[in-house]
């Protein structure tokens, strides 16, 4: 979802990077970069090993979830190009269509119903209804039985490295359209495109080359 349907990852930096400095630490949004896709437990576990042992999660996610509010309530939350218009047509089309995020289901749910976009979705599988988050599959093997697809016959969209080593795992096909971190050479050989934009995924259903 962050990332991929919204222009929403720049805005959690910034709720990090504020975060961070009123808990005394500096730059702190940089630290998204080594953990897009992760949901919340295995983003603090990152924390405690990589920033400090007793890192002080609930107050950083209290911290970061009210200045993230309060960036959106004041700027808007725009929509990734295409996407609007992709979902449309796999609706029309007969796609049966997953959402697989690693945000928590009340986050992502009200978000989703909010920008008008919950009712193109099948099915849903948020971080907190998963034991292991991103790259671990999981997440995806159940989004795909969510809507009764095969992974072998799915097709992951994702921004993320974890993402894609998520659905890799789970054997599906991926597309990525990176956002923050391009993706390297590894990522590049699981995936089957990479793409700018929602729109080329669009043109691809379109001329029908699907999996």
């Amino acid at each position: 979802m962050d990332g991929l349907i919204f222009n929403s990852e720049r805005v959690v930096q910034r709720s990090w990077d504020y975060a961070g400095k009123e808990l005394g630490y500096e730059r702190f949004g940089e630290h998204i970069y080594h953990t897009i896709g992760f949901n919340v437990k295995r983003r603090e576990a990152y924390f405690r090993e990589n920033v400090c042992p007793d890192f002080p999660m609930d107050e950083f996610n209290q911290l970061t979830r009210r200045r993230y509010h309060q960036i959106v309530e004041e700027e808007g939350l725009e929509k990734k190009p295409g996407v609007e218009e992709l979902l449309k047509y796999a609706k029309k089309n007969g796609y049966k269509i997953a959402l697989a995020t690693s945000s928590r289901r009340q986050h992502a749910g009200e978000l989703m119903k909010e920008q008008g976009l919950l009712d193109y979705f099948d099915g849903a599988v948020y971080g907190d209804m998963v034991t292991a988050g991103k790259p671990n599959p999981e997440i995806y093997q159940k989004a795909c039985s969510e809507i009764g697809v095969a992974p072998k016959h799915a097709l992951a969209l994702e921004d993320a490295p974890s993402g894609i080593r998520s659905a890799s795992a789970a054997g599906m096909r991926s597309i990525i359209i990176p956002d923050l971190v391009e993706p390297d050479e590894e990522i590049l050989g699981m995936v089957w495109h990479r793409f700018d934009t929602l729109f080329d995924v669009l043109r691809l259903l379109k001329e029908g080359e699907v999996c």
